[in-house]
């Protein structure tokens, strides 16, 4: 009788490699991360990048430096406004311009509506990615709230385009103020809210406790920045260290955490909110009468009403439109703060009327390369949260 083959089948030791994208639910975007894994355990992971390159920088410098703000706020679309005031923000270095004050307390009240709408939308998804679906509806009710606030200044709802070289385009719509006050009272009720749902949740606890572990010393060799550092320890934030548009006059905290993990992002985050609605505050109730615009002839555009009544500002403004500015050679950077971190802005100016280059620091992009150390070891399921935690916005990453 011939001997009956063996139903137990040889066991296999040999690491599977595993697309992780480009196209993926939980990579929020078009990215693609080779995965090498032995058994469920992560041993490598290779992100590979160029599945969206648009070109950003090189159409940057083919524009003149009024045309590049739409373009700028298109790199970070969650955080649109972040952009075109760092943007503008190094152009007026380059022209030794400051805006007046009113503008700078409208474009801190600006940067943080940002921030938070920035941060809700990752915590929602963030969520929805470690398996809980709930906030993601309650996150979308605040963030649609915001969108309604930004439309009320320049029309757009995701990038309102609302900065301008030296300002901004317009003074706040009547009624902005008054919104904006109402969103700052409820909001941290609100967050209360979303902490009921995941802070003590045992099963989200499980999720991101002790996963996605970056210490401190391999945040700063990475060159990390944003919730990513603070969430390892350090107290680094560009609106204390280098403040910008005032921020030194406003009374707010700095979030730190020491677990490492991806549940201490969470909370940064989440204390961020907390922080910028305090900022919003005090920025609402100390907004200033005056001009929202300065005023060089020849650099910055004359007030709109001016245009139809005095013969120089027409000229002005058609030189601007026609020529563009032309700032003085040298090479300026500028950072500030964004929702990710350190974003930064560095331009080279030939004197010509575009900049001759002109490079993003884009915080999504230096952060992603610690994907692979912090994943190294974890759960194949940990990955998804692991990058989730990382707050990558592609068209920041791959420019």
């Amino acid at each position: 009788m011939p001997e009956q083959a063996s139903l137990i089948a040889e066991t296999r030791s040999e690491k599977l490699e595993l697309n992780l994208g480009p196209h993926h639910p939980s990579t929020h975007g078009v990215f693609r991360a080779v995965v090498e894994l032995d058994g469920e355990i992560v041993v490598n992971v290779v992100p590979h990048l160029g599945y969206l390159h648009r070109g950003y920088e090189k159409t940057c410098e083919n524009k003149n430096y009024h045309k590049v703000i739409p373009l700028a706020e298109r790199c970070d679309y969650m955080g649109a406004s972040s952009n075109s005031l760092v943007y503008c923000l190094c152009v007026e270095k380059m022209l030794d311009v400051e805006a007046p004050e009113r503008a700078q307390v409208i474009r801190v009240i600006i940067a943080e509506l940002s921030r938070i709408f920035s941060h809700l939308f990752w915590l929602g998804t963030h969520a929805h990615d470690v398996g809980a679906m709930t906030p993601l509806f309650y996150t979308l009710r605040e963030r649609e709230e915001l969108m309604n606030l930004f439309e009320l200044t320049a029309g757009g709802r995701l990038m309102p385009n609302y900065l301008r070289i030296g300002g901004l385009i317009k003074d706040l719509e009547e009624g902005f103020v008054e919104r904006t006050r109402s969103f700052t009272e409820h909001f941290d009720s609100r967050v209360d809210e979303y902490e009921t749902l995941l802070t003590k949740n045992a099963i989200y606890i499980d999720r991101t406790k002790g996963i996605g572990l970056l210490s401190l010393q391999d945040a700063i060799a990475m060159g990390a920045s944003g919730p990513m550092i603070r969430g390892s320890g350090l107290a680094w934030d560009i609106r204390k260290t280098q403040p910008y548009c005032g921020y030194e006059n406003y009374q707010f905290d700095v979030p730190v955490e020491t677990g490492c993990d991806v549940y201490s992002r969470y909370l940064i985050r989440i204390e961020e909110m907390r922080q910028s609605n305090r900022i919003l505050k005090q920025a609402v109730n100390k907004l200033p009468e005056g001009p929202i615009r300065a005023q060089k002839a020849g650099v910055i555009f004359p007030p709109q009403a001016e245009i139809y009544t005095k013969m120089e500002s027409l000229i002005h403004h058609f030189m601007l439109v026609v020529e563009g500015l032309k700032p003085p050679v040298g090479e300026y950077y500028q950072c500030i703060e964004s929702p990710r971190g350190e974003m930064g802005c560095y331009i080279i100016s030939d004197g010509g009327p575009n900049p001759y280059r002109l490079k993003w620091r884009a915080p999504a992009f230096i952060n992603l390369q610690s994907l692979a150390l912090i994943s190294n070891g974890c759960f194949f399921s940990d990955l998804i949260a692991i990058l989730s935690s990382i707050d990558i916005v592609l068209a920041e990453v791959d420019r």
